[in-house]
This record gives C-alpha cells, sequence and structure tokens, in this order.
C-alpha cells in the first residue's frame, strides 16, 4: 500500500496514485489506486488488485503491526531521513540521494539520469544530488518552474494544456510564474495549495506529445524496475 501526505504536492499528478488523496480513487496505466482510512478497506481494494493509498495520520492510528515484510521510502528527499532505519522492516529499500545501503537501507536505488539510472546498490551510497532537473530534448533547468516567494499556488492551466516560452503557468500570493520553454505542461502541483519559495510548481515537456502527460516516465520505470529487482535479491 502506499502512504501519502493529507495534502500531497506531486507535480505529475496524472500519473501519480498520489491523485487519489484528492479525487478518492485514480488510476494510472490500468492501475487503480484508492483511498483508505482503515485496515478494512485496504484489504477490499486489495482483493479488486487496486493499490490502497492511506493519508500518513491514518496509517499510524490505525495500520498498527510490529514490523513490515517491505518499506520503501519514496518521499525523494534528497537527504538523510531521521525516521528510516533498517529495524523498520524486514526490506528497507530507499530512492535517491540520503541513502547509505548496509546503514540505513539495505538497498538504495538509483534515481540520477545517466549510466546508472535505476541500479540497485547493496552497499554505499548513490550519486549525489546535483539540484538539477534531468535534461530533456536539450531543456534543463528552463522546463522547470519553481516558486519564488511563499503563499497560495493559483493556476487557470490543466496538464497538458499548450503554453509558449514567456507565458504564466499560474501565481503564487498573486506573483505570476511564467515559463522558461514553450510546450506541453506535463505537470502542475494541484492548485489552491500552499507552497514554500524554490518549492517545484510545474514541469514543461518541449518535447509537445501530449499523450506523454499520462504515462510513466522512462526514469520512474527504470527507477520501479531497481526496487522490484532489489525486492526478488534481498528476499
Amino acid at each position: 500500500m502506499i502512504v501519502e501526505k493529507e495534502k500531497p504536492t506531486a507535480v505529475r499528478r496524472n500519473v501519480s496514485f498520489a491523485s487519489a488523496m484528492y479525487e478518492g480513487s485514480w488510476e494510472v496505466e490500468g492501475i487503480e489506486a484508492r483511498k483508505v482510512a482503515e485496515p478494512g478497506e485496504a484489504l477490499n481494494v486489495q482483493k479488486k488488485e487496486g493499490i490502497p493509498v492511506a493519508a500518513v495520520e491514518d496509517f499510524r492510528r490505525t495500520f498498527t503491526r510490529d514490523k513490515n515484510e517491505i518499506l520503501i521510502d519514496a518521499r525523494m528527499l534528497k537527504k538523510n531521513p531521521e525516521d528510516i532505519n533498517r529495524s523498520k522492516a524486514d526490506i528497507v529499500i530507499g530512492l535517491g540521494p540520503g541513502f547509505k545501503a548496509g546503514k540505513n537501507v539495505d538497498a538504495v536505488i538509483e534515481t540520477c539520469r545517466g549510466h546508472y539510472l535505476g541500479r540497485a546498490i547493496y552497499e554505499g551510497k548513490p550519486a549525489p544530488n546535483t539540484g538539477k532537473p534531468g535534461e530533456i530534448a536539450g531543456f534543463s533547468e528552463e522546463r522547470v518552474i519553481h516558486s519564488e516567494n511563499a503563499g497560495t499556488f493559483t493556476s487557470e492551466r490543466e496538464i497538458g494544456d499548450k503554453i509558449g516560452e514567456g507565458e504564466i503557468i499560474g501565481e503564487v500570493a498573486g506573483r505570476p510564474l511564467k515559463t522558461g520553454i514553450g510546450g506541453i505542461i506535463r505537470g502542475l502541483i494541484k492548485p489552491g495549495l500552499d507552497v514554500g519559495p524554490g518549492q517545484k510548481l510545474a514541469d514543461i515537456d518541449p518535447r509537445s506529445e501530449r499523450e506523454y502527460v499520462n504515462y510513466i516516465s522512462d526514469k520512474s520505470l527504470a527507477v520501479g524496475g531497481g526496487v522490484l529487482e532489489a525486492i526478488f535479491h534481498l528476499s
């Protein structure tokens, strides 16, 4: 099952099960996830081959057990998470920087684009955080929009919309945010959320292939494959 924040800040919402927290249920490439609040609901979802998604607070309150079989920390905090260690489950896997295989996790999956993307590491650390978005069609930092200030994010745009360079994609506390390049809006944080300075709010795909917004990216597929490999290897 998936444990999420009550108000997820996922950007690529079309292909994120986090959207179930807002919509009640959400489907990604034929797989459905449903929001649940207690174990009985989760079991019913699993019986129908779905994925239960619970808020952190509900999970801690009602899903009580001494130890989990497998725990995957996919928060992508990019720093050492103080609340994760190998005693949390029989198998503990982390994604990206902040984890060290053999110390706070049993395996860490490389999330940095390049030759080692998706590789399962059983000893040591993955590549450090570069602070730069992955390159798509020759564009990196230009394709990602971050908040310049704190406040409530608002937008009239939708994921899948075509947008030009320099156009306004949304506002934070009334301050306009403009795109660095033109293309298709691949990701957009849910309007109405309160955000902080420097927070990622949107992602522009310069390839202008609208159908891509409804498909899991090559990077995510590689990372997911690495997680599956690590589970089989450690089981």
